[in-house]
C-alpha cells in the first residue's frame, strides 16, 4: 500500500516562501536539498508525516504560471474562527469562512488563502472526513 508522504510546488523566492508556511501553518524546515540549478526545501510541523517540498529554479525570475490544472493544497485546524482571525492579524489576508451546506446539511466549513506564489489553500475546520 502507499503512503503518502509529500507535495511540491515551484515557488520564486526561498524566504518568502518560508516565512509565509511558517507563519500560516507552523511548517518549519525539515530538510534543505541544495543543488547547482535548484534548491529542495522540505516543511513538515509535529501534526503529520506529510510533507510540502518547496522547489526553487535558480535563475528563475518570471512568476509560475499556476494553468489551470492546479486545484488546491488543504490543511485541517481545530478552531477555524480562530486561526482566520491569526491569519488576518498576520496580515495573510485570508478570504470569507464559508460554511458549505448543501441541502442544509454541512459538509465543511473553511476558508481559502494564497500563498506569495499564488497557491491556494484550503483551511478546514476538523470534524466529519477532515480530521
Amino acid at each position: 500500500m502507499a503512503k503518502s508522504i509529500h507535495s511540491m510546488i515551484r515557488v520564486l523566492d526561498e524566504a518568502r516562501s518560508v516565512d509565509f508556511y511558517r507563519r500560516a501553518f507552523g511548517l518549519e524546515i525539515a530538510d534543505r536539498l541544495d543543488f547547482p540549478e535548484f534548491t529542495l526545501i522540505y516543511l513538515s510541523n509535529d501534526e503529520a508525516g506529510f510533507e510540502l517540498e518547496l522547489t526553487v529554479n535558480k535563475g528563475r525570475a518570471e512568476p509560475y504560471d499556476l494553468g489551470d490544472g492546479y486545484g488546491h493544497f488543504a490543511v485541517s485546524v481545530s478552531d477555524l474562527d480562530a486561526e482566520h482571525a491569526r491569519f488576518e492579524a498576520e496580515g495573510l489576508t485570508p478570504r470569507k469562512l464559508v460554511d458549505f451546506a448543501p441541502a442544509g446539511r454541512r459538509i465543511a466549513r473553511f476558508f481559502f488563502v494564497a500563498d506569495p506564489d499564488g497557491y491556494q489553500i484550503e483551511v478546514l475546520e476538523r470534524g466529519g472526513r477532515f480530521l
